[in-house]
């Protein structure tokens, strides 16, 4: 605590006894330990004689120790200052703050050692179907669910930097499922503005390319999110061609773009929805796409741009 008192103006005594001096010395160093800090305020009297009651502030001291005590009280309260506030520069929001985006990486590393897990029948939107499936691989082994969780992990990574809340349906790639239905589920949980399930196909060796799926219209099911769908699935669309280095599918779908009504991720989505297939794993070119680190941050650059695009853009109904 700091002393209201000036520190000047004591009165120096003209003349002390060395009992005096003794005395003086214990009623400064008591005053000093007093304005050093909340203690106790008790001081040992340096004589067994007892020290006078004061009844005004000790006089200044002017011996060699006394001085030093004195210098010593008066530097440890002058540096005592106010706590520093430091202030905290608020960092600028992202564009996508305040978004939320789901993305399902397709099947899970664990699935094909689980078949009675993946086979067990699920609601899929007016039908049941398997649970999930083991997805493809390349040729060389590379398979489809490392493939998806890769390239979902990196999306996911730059939607953060952008200030989005990111959610996967699975934080892994050694366990087993989720189910289709689960996965819907966690979209609708999460009330997502866009969600997108990551695939790699598995079709003949002599097709290649990518499409994007987009839901068909179930009714009871998908109503509301089949026009919002398909807009995002046309910002997906084109983004694939213009930046991913694969063409729009040579073997199924119109122009990159197709229409399902048997995936019970699309059917169960309360929010817009597609799957990508990117690539065909069975041809050598896109499997040479898809085995190369530094293709899959590209094509996580451009998913992240598509959803960007989609969930900043108008209304999305």
């Amino acid at each position: 605590m700091r002393s209201s008192e000036p520190r000047s103006g004591f009165v120096i005594p003209r003349r002390r006894t060395a009992s005096s001096r003794r005395l003086t010395l214990g009623a400064a160093l008591g005053l000093a330990l007093a304005a050093g800090g909340c203690g106790s305020g008790h001081a040992s009297s340096a004589s067994s004689t007892p020290a006078p009651a004061v009844s005004a502030p000790a006089p200044a001291v002017t011996t060699a120790a006394s001085t030093t005590a004195t210098t010593t009280t008066t530097t440890t309260t002058s540096h005592r200052t106010a706590p520093r506030r430091i202030a905290h520069v608020a960092r600028p929001a992202g564009p996508l703050r305040g978004k939320v985006v789901v993305i399902d990486p397709g099947h899970n590393g664990g699935n094909a050692a689980a078949p009675d897990a993946i086979n067990h029948m699920v609601p899929a939107g007016g039908f049941m179907k398997a649970c999930d499936t083991t997805g493809t691989a390349t040729d060389a082994g590379y398979s489809e669910a490392e493939f998806n969780f890769d390239v979902a992990l990196r999306v996911a990574a730059i939607l953060r930097r952008e200030g989005a809340r990111v959610v996967l349906t699975r934080s892994s790639n050694d366990g087993i499922g989720p189910c289709v239905s689960e996965r819907a589920a966690i979209g609708n949980r999460a009330h997502a503005d866009a969600a997108i399930s990551i695939h790699a196909d598995g079709a003949p060796a002599s097709g290649q390319g990518f499409h994007v799926i987009e839901p068909a219209l179930v009714a009871g099911y998908n109503d509301a999110i089949i026009a919002a769908s398909a807009r995002l699935g046309g910002i997906v669309r084109d983004e694939m061609a213009t930046g991913s280095g694969l063409v729009p599918s040579t073997y199924l779908g119109h122009d990159g773009i197709d229409v399902r009504g048997d995936l019970g991720g699309l059917n169960l989505s309360a929010v817009p929805k597609v799957f990508l297939e990117s690539g065909n794993m069975r041809n050598p070119h896109d499997a040479g796409l898809q085995t190369d680190p530094a293709w899959r941050e590209r094509l996580a650059h451009v998913i992240a741009a598509a959803l960007t695009l989609y969930v900043t853009g108008p209304a999305r109904s």
